[in-house]
């Protein structure tokens, strides 16, 4: 995955001067038409995450613009490693992840710039230009339930499933890699026992705008995410945990000025 990022970067990057060169608009065709714009953020990370959000941003200059934006989505460990459900009778259960205690969801919010270096075409234009942005967060531990068999007394030979999260009690039925774990539990399992843990995010950015005297906002951005905690984020039992998660990602925009 990180690879595949690297890839795209590079070849945006080899192309850039190219779309700036074929997009460049006479001098006395700069100008702001618009005054603000909301578009909505569908950014895929390194870490196998997603987080959806919007940007509220407003025009201020033909080079600059502010915005702020807001999104949620799910940082994971860089060992996490997805494993088969076991198959018991009747009864099917979810691939789980080995070792895992927690589930962590990341709230961001934050006020950022995007500042262009090439001039826009009036017409269908490629905007080039860099962005970048800081603010809190709010971090967001959901215990990540197993389902876990217990020999039944009435039933030799036959399971009793109790759906757990970690504990030091059950440590060593929750790290058991003999078959004792069946799965993972439903994903609704652990939402009333959420704990939260704030922090602060960052990120920059290469940034493309296509049509940029269009209503509608089409742009791509290829750059880097930071999210800082003020303690290890217990995601995994049996690895190391981080408080610094670095991420690289691809943006896509989609919107409307007005």
């Amino acid at each position: 995955m990180v690879r595949f990022f690297l890839i795209l970067s590079f070849a945006v990057l080899a192309l850039a001067p190219a779309w700036s060169q074929t997009t460049v608009a006479p001098a006395e065709n700069v100008g702001v038409i618009y005054n603000r714009e909301t578009t909505f953020n569908m950014k895929l990370t390194t870490n196998r995450g997603f987080a959806p959000g919007l940007e509220f941003g407003r025009l201020r200059t033909y080079y600059k613009t502010t915005y702020y934006h807001i999104s949620l989505g799910e940082l994971k460990h860089t060992k996490e490693q997805r494993q088969s459900a076991d198959p018991l009778r009747s009864r099917s259960f979810r691939p789980f992840i080995y070792g895992k205690q927690n589930n962590f969801f990341v709230a961001r919010g934050g006020w950022g710039v995007k500042r262009y270096y090439s001039e826009k075409a009036k017409h269908k234009g490629v905007a080039l230009g860099v962005s970048y942005s800081f603010g809190p967060s709010l971090g967001m531990l959901k215990p990540y339930y197993l389902a876990i068999c217990y020999p039944d007394p009435n039933n030799p030979g036959d399971c009793r499933i109790f759906h757990e999260k970690y504990s030091d009690e059950n440590a060593n039925l929750f790290l058991d890699e003999n078959g004792r774990i069946k799965g993972a539990s439903p994903f609704t399992r652990g939402f009333g026992e959420i704990s939260v843990l704030p922090g602060a995010n960052a990120s920059v950015a290469f940034h493309l705008d296509w049509g940029a005297f269009d209503e509608f906002v089409k742009a791509l951005e290829i750059g880097a995410m930071l999210d800082v905690f003020p303690k290890r984020v217990p995601i995994l039992v049996t690895e190391e945990n981080n408080q610094f998660f670095l991420n690289f990602f691809v943006n896509l925009q989609l919107g409307k000025r007005r």
